[in-house]
């Protein structure tokens, strides 16, 4: 089993100056195993470190994040096959939240859990989205 991890470059203009959470925290953007991209859990930060207000732009950067990881590997949302998205005060902010995903998130839609919490990592976030995308020559590998 070939286990890769992705790296998301310092200079990257989306992410900014928050790629040193990979290191400070000691995890990975992503990995790709078994023809699955694995991506970590992201937030709307922006790429200059603040939190916006609403959960309307957070979850657009977040999901920006998670394109931009899909695109670090030559794929696009249609890869996706499985999202778990994580909210703060979830009967509150889900009409936006839907809202900001209906913009970036086109058919075929992959699976998608949606989970209340309580909090996340920093004051002020409101949304954490985790993903699982599948490379295109995944389903040759396995039918071989």
């Amino acid at each position: 089993m070939t286990v890769r991890t992705i790296e998301v470059p310092e200079d990257n203009s989306v992410f900014g100056k928050t790629t040193s959470a990979f290191a400070d925290f000691g995890y990975s953007a992503a990995v790709r195993a078994h023809g699955l991209l694995f991506i970590a859990g992201t937030i709307g930060r922006r790429a200059d470190g603040t939190i916006p207000d609403t959960i309307e732009e957070q979850t657009e950067i977040a999901l920006r994040k998670i394109e931009e990881i899909l695109r670090l590997e030559n794929l696009d949302m249609s890869a996706l096959v499985d999202v778990t998205s994580y909210h703060v005060d979830i009967r509150r902010h889900l009409p936006g939240f839907v809202e900001a995903k209906r913009r970036l998130v086109a058919e075929p839609y992959p699976t998608w859990t949606i989970i209340g919490v309580s909090g996340l990592a920093s004051p002020g976030l409101l949304v954490e989205i985790r993903a699982t995308a599948a490379y295109p020559d995944a389903a040759r590998q396995t039918a071989h």
